[in-house]
Parts: C-alpha cells; sequence; structure tokens
C-alpha cells in the first residue's frame, strides 16, 4: 500500500527506531534508579543526612574549586610574576651598571627596597635539575614566569626550605642567586580561607544533626509505640515534634481508642452470648439429669456435652485474649507445662530443647492456649512430640514435631481456616475446626506467625514466631 501524500515512507521506521531508543534509555536508568535506591540507606534518619550531607558537600566542593581555579593560582601568578619582574630588573641593572661588579649596591637595594637578598657566584655553575614536587602550583606558576620574562637558564627550590624559595639564573660571570620569602611569590595564607569554610560547615552540620535527631525521635517513637501495640503490648506514648508528627500521633491514639473500644464492645458482647447459651445448655443438662437414662437419653447428653465444647471454642476464637496484658515470660517454664499437658493426651514427648535466652514478652495464657493448640493437633494424630525453642536475631521460634501423617503441602494453608477440614489431613484435636486458626490468630496477634513444614521426625512440625 503506497504511503500518504506528504508521508515518507522512511518516517514510520524512524519513529519506531527512535521510539526503541527512548525505551533503551527508560529502561536504563530504572535500572540505574533501582541500583541506587539499593545502595542508598533504608532508614530516614540516614536517609534525611544524605539529603543535608550532599548539597553542603557538594556546594563547598564547587566553592573550593572556583577558588582554587580563579582566585589562588591568580594570585599566584601575580605575586610570582611580579617577583620575577624584580629580579629580571635586578639583572638588567647588574649587567647595565658595570662600575658595581661586588654588587653591594644592588645588594643593599634588592635587600631594602624589594626584600630579596642577591649574592653573585662568578664562576659557579646552576645546580642539577632535582625532581619536580608531585603538586606544587608555586613551582610550576614560577617556573613559567621565568622562562616568559628572563629567558635564561635558572635552577628553582620551592620545597627545600619550607618559608623561603631559591632562584638560581645563569649570567656570564657565573649564577646570581636569590633568595625570597615564600609569601612574596605564593598566596600562601588562602589555606586559612578553606579552614574556615570547613570548619564553619562542620559547625552547621552538628547543629543540622541535632536538630534532625530531635525531628526523628518522635516519628521513631510513634513507630515503637504503634508496633507494641500490635504485638498487644500497652506503651504509653504523648505525641511531640512536628506539627505534621504530631497530627499522625493524636491520630494513632484515636484509632487505638477505636479499636479498643470495638473489641471491648464485642467481647460484652460475647460475655452476654456466652451467659445466655450456658443457661440454656443447662437446662438442657438438668432436663436430662431428671429423665430416665436410656440409650437415647445418653445420646443426647453427648450431643449436649459437644455442643457445650464447640460454643466454648466458638467464643475463644471470636472474643481472643486481647484483655490479657503482656509480660515478660519464661518459655522454657511454659514449654515445660506444655509438655507435661500433652503427655496426658497419651503421646510420647521428648525433652524440651532451647537455644538462647528464653525470656520473651508475650501474654501468657494466650501463647499457652496457642502452643497447647498445636502440640494437641500433633498428639491427636502422632506416637511422639518433640518440643524445642530457639532465640534469633529479634525473634523467638518455638517447634513443635511430630512423627504423624502429616498434611500436604498444598493444604498446610487451608488448615488454617476456620471451620476447614480436610477429608485426608490432620486437623485440631477440639473437633470444632478451630484449633489452628485460634493457634495462627494469637500468633499474629503478637506480631508473629505460624506456619508448617516437614518435621525431622518425619511428619509435620508447627513453626511459632514470635518477636522478642
Amino acid at each position: 500500500m503506497a504511503a500518504p501524500a506528504g508521508l515518507s515512507s522512511t518516517e514510520p521506521r524512524r519513529a519506531g527506531a527512535l521510539g526503541g531508543f527512548f525505551g533503551r534509555i527508560r529502561k536504563l536508568w530504572r535500572r540505574i534508579s533501582r541500583a541506587i535506591g539499593d545502595a542508598l540507606p533504608k532508614g530516614l534518619y540516614a536517609r534525611s543526612l544524605i539529603i543535608i550531607i550532599a548539597p553542603m558537600v557538594l556546594l563547598q566542593s564547587v566553592i573550593a574549586y572556583t577558588f582554587m581555579e580563579r582566585h589562588w593560582q591568580l594570585v599566584t601568578r601575580r605575586l610570582s610574576a611580579a617577583v620575577t619582574a624584580d629580579i629580571a630588573a635586578l639583572m638588567d641593572i647588574y649587567e647595565s651598571y658595570p662600575q658595581d661588579r661586588n654588587a653591594e649596591t644592588l645588594s643593599r637595594i634588592a635587600g631594602e627596597r624589594l626584600n630579596l637578598d642577591i649574592d653573585i657566584l662568578k664562576g659557579a655553575k646552576l645546580p642539577s635539575p632535582g625532581p619536580r614536587p608531585f603538586f606544587s602550583i608555586l613551582d610550576e606558576v614560577l617556573s613559567e614566569e621565568i622562562r616568559r620574562q628572563i629567558r635564561r637558564p635558572f635552577w628553582i627550590d620551592t620545597v627545600g626550605r619550607s618559608n623561603l624559595i631559591e632562584i638560581s639564573v645563569a649570567i656570564p660571570e657565573g649564577v646570581m642567586r636569590v633568595t625570597a620569602r615564600r609569601n612574596q611569590a605564593y598566596a600562601s595564607n588562602s589555606h586559612i580561607f578553606l579552614l574556615w569554610m570547613t570548619g564553619s560547615s562542620l559547625v552547621l552540620l552538628g547543629v543540622a544533626i541535632l536538630f534532625l535527631r530531635n525531628q526523628i525521635k518522635p516519628i521513631l517513637r510513634l513507630s515503637a509505640v504503634a508496633e507494641g501495640f500490635g504485638k498487644g503490648r500497652e506503651i504509653e506514648f504523648k505525641p511531640r515534634g512536628a506539627r505534621e508528627v504530631r497530627q499522625a500521633g493524636h491520630a494513632f491514639i484515636e484509632m487505638k481508642r477505636r479499636i479498643e473500644r470495638a473489641m471491648e464492645q464485642r467481647t460484652a458482647m460475647l460475655n452476654g452470648v456466652s451467659h445466655d447459651l450456658r443457661t440454656i445448655i443447662t437446662r438442657f443438662k438438668l432436663s436430662l439429669a431428671l429423665v430416665e437414662q436410656t440409650p437415647e437419653v445418653e445420646d443426647l447428653q453427648r450431643d449436649v456435652d459437644e455442643m457445650s465444647r464447640m460454643l466454648e471454642g466458638y467464643l475463644a476464637f471470636a472474643r481472643g485474649d486481647s484483655a490479657e496484658t503482656a509480660a515478660e515470660t519464661d518459655m522454657r517454664i511454659l514449654l515445660e507445662d506444655l509438655r507435661s499437658d500433652v503427655e496426658r493426651l497419651g503421646a510420647h514427648v521428648e525433652a524440651v530443647e532451647i537455644e538462647g535466652s528464653p525470656l520473651v514478652t508475650v501474654r501468657p495464657d494466650a501463647m499457652r492456649r496457642c502452643l497447647f493448640n498445636l502440640a494437641a493437633n500433633a498428639a491427636r494424630y502422632a506416637d511422639t512430640v518433640a518440643i524445642s525453642g530457639k532465640r534469633e536475631h529479634r525473634a523467638f521460634l518455638v517447634a513443635i514435631d511430630d512423627d504423624g501423617p502429616g498434611i500436604p503441602v498444598e493444604s498446610r494453608e487451608e488448615v488454617f481456616k476456620p471451620f476447614v477440614r480436610l477429608d485426608d489431613a490432620r486437623q485440631d484435636a477440639g473437633g470444632s475446626g478451630l484449633g489452628l486458626a485460634i493457634a495462627r490468630d494469637i500468633a499474629r496477634a503478637h506480631g508473629g506467625d505460624v506456619t508448617l513444614h516437614d518435621s525431622p521426625l518425619g511428619g509435620l512440625r508447627a513453626t511459632v514466631r514470635i518477636p522478642a
């Protein structure tokens, strides 16, 4: 098909090529941005310091470079040119007035008027050239000026004596040696400007860091309080800092109050419901106790008992253990008590193993219920159960292993859902389908979690991770 009028057939190809080029540029930019983001620190305090330090360092570098390039070199060049012009004038006077061959008058004029010391070394030769200093603006500039103004063989020493420079120039009779103070040819006080600039920058940086730390502290405090509230810990908190930080703090306090109020209302409602239901179940039990005991009545009694257990399980799951206060708990004692409880269920429990410090801040009764649900579920389907605890970085892990049939990998998340039953898999010991759901709910209320893995004993391993 022919291209439209006014449009060359090569233009679409050019547009496609440009699009591909810009696409590669965007991909490269994203890759560079990702690499820079990975290299930068992740903390707010460190990033804020970079925001303050980076522009200051850049600004000081530009100022220092401009000063060195413009002012320092320019002043040094002009001073060196003036000293070289004085030396050239002295050489012209020496060669133009032969009546002062001993150079006594010339030396007096040079010392009194020009602050230069002159020696005429008759028959002498220039010293052999020495190695040039690695970095010396004076050596480079002074050599250039001597070559430009005097145009004779010369030898200079700018590093031999720190406060003096020596210049030797070849003359027909020998060598004219001129000694001058360094500050006559070199801007030696320029470093004072750099020291003042660096010192003032350090002072300003210290003040900025001090104020920045005071601004970051309220944010870190708010983060710690929010994390503690998520773990069920009560931490006293008063909003401080900048206006926006205080607004965030007040919003968190209001949110915390609403959550606590909702939980209190739910707990009160569930307590009322449980009281009413327990009253009805108690009436059933009393009525059945007064009726003649027949096989049908015994079946009804078992159904009522099962209903009572299921009711307690449902209420425990819905109510949770949020009203309990978190406290520092010795997990060794808690796991030893758990071992005794599981042994009463008929399973063989190996000795409890603990690695690291066993002290963890948890809600003791809630954590005991969480671990018992997992251990009872293991004892129900296995002959041997092993309980161990391990302290890791900022976390405490409790592992409950068994030698039972286990749970398929694809079904391990399903068993944590309320009321879910798997035909060929294990379920919780309570029979209500809520034991594992309650265990994970309690662990997550502490800021942790419960996960299932293959056990070294051949069955299932339930791991409870608790922030420490």
